[in-house]
């Protein structure tokens, strides 16, 4: 059980979209530990022109998971709530994070990532998938959008499917969006994926996914693919990478490290852990996979509304 931290109770705002009010896991037992910390919580739609966000100590983006296919309106939504209410995670934060070639960023300071080849919207297809081809010869290719969440539009291809694989491609392309290709790494489908979970820059939990790509599959057009998640512990070099992970992070907020962090690591072929994606958006957190994780995210969430008490 947490205990209040503050004396007038904050008014927090889990923030969804329709679709995902109730497919969303977390919100519950979210809902019930900031209740027992004393907080008064509710879930709101970001798209909803009818809330006053200025009501809300703080805006906690929890579940926008339409983001991916409407990211202008979303940052847009950011900026405007930003300047009206404490939105967590910070809005240069969502910004640098709803476009994964902050994993180039990651790569250049050494932090180790998944290979990855970047394809901007207006560059030749052809060239760059064939140069993909010669880099990782006789790999199954992923092929996914810059933006996207929960494995909308990615596909896993066969080494030789070409023309699939350019025709999925141009189609991200046609959208304006850049591409990443990447060579499917084997051992998922024994290990399977790690996410470990950070509230305040502190680990908090681990949990396993399954392998979710299957081969030839066409891309999925629901707001995410069903996953299979068990608890897990994660490995000694898999917390050091995770840790190094965020003290890499950009300093956009001069904050300290972000409410939450969702940290998603593979093997790669020699068994080394790898970053396959940071979620400091909208990640599912499993809270009800770890005893006391939601207490500990209800923790840091009031720390952070009683810092702005001080601040104020």
């Amino acid at each position: 059980m947490v205990t209040s931290i503050t004396s007038t109770p904050p008014r927090i705002a889990l923030v969804s979209t329709r679709e995902a009010m109730d497919r969303d896991e977390d919100l519950p037992t979210l809902h019930t530990a900031l209740q027992s910390a004393g907080a008064r919580s509710e879930t709101v739609l970001w798209d909803d022109a009818q809330v006053d966000w200025s009501k809300f100590d703080i805006a906690l983006v929890r579940s926008t998971w339409d983001y991916s296919w409407r990211l202008d309106e979303f940052l847009q939504w950011a900026e405007r709530t930003s300047n009206r209410t404490r939105l967590l995670n910070d809005c240069a934060l969502l910004r640098w994070n709803t476009d994964k070639r902050y994993l180039k960023v990651l790569a250049e300071d050494g932090i180790a990532t998944v290979p990855t080849r970047f394809v901007a919207p207006d560059e030749a297809a052809e060239p760059a998938l064939d140069a993909a081809l010669a880099t990782w010869p006789g790999a199954e290719l992923v092929i996914k959008p810059s933006v996207s969440a929960g494995s909308r539009d990615t596909m896993r291809h066969r080494p030789l499917a070409r023309e699939r694989m350019a025709a999925h491609l141009a189609s991200i392309q046609a959208q304006g969006k850049h591409v990443l290709l990447q060579p499917y790494l084997g051992r998922v489908e024994t290990a399977g994926e790690t996410a470990l979970l950070y509230f305040d820059g502190r680990f908090s939990h681990a949990i396993r996914k399954g392998p979710l790509l299957a081969i030839d599959a066409p891309p999925t057009r629901a707001l995410f693919a069903a996953e299979h998640i068990q608890s897990r512990e994660p490995a000694e070099d898999e917390l050091s990478l995770a840790r190094r992970v965020l003290d890499s992070l950009p300093d956009l907020t001069g904050t300290a490290a972000p409410l939450y962090a969702r940290i998603d690591l593979l093997r790669d072929g020699d068994g080394a852990p790898c970053l396959i994606e940071l979620e400091l958006v909208e990640p599912s957190l499993f809270l009800d996979f770890a005893p006391g994780a939601a207490d500990r995210l209800a923790r840091a969430l009031l720390s952070r509304a009683l810092d702005g008490v001080r601040a104020s």
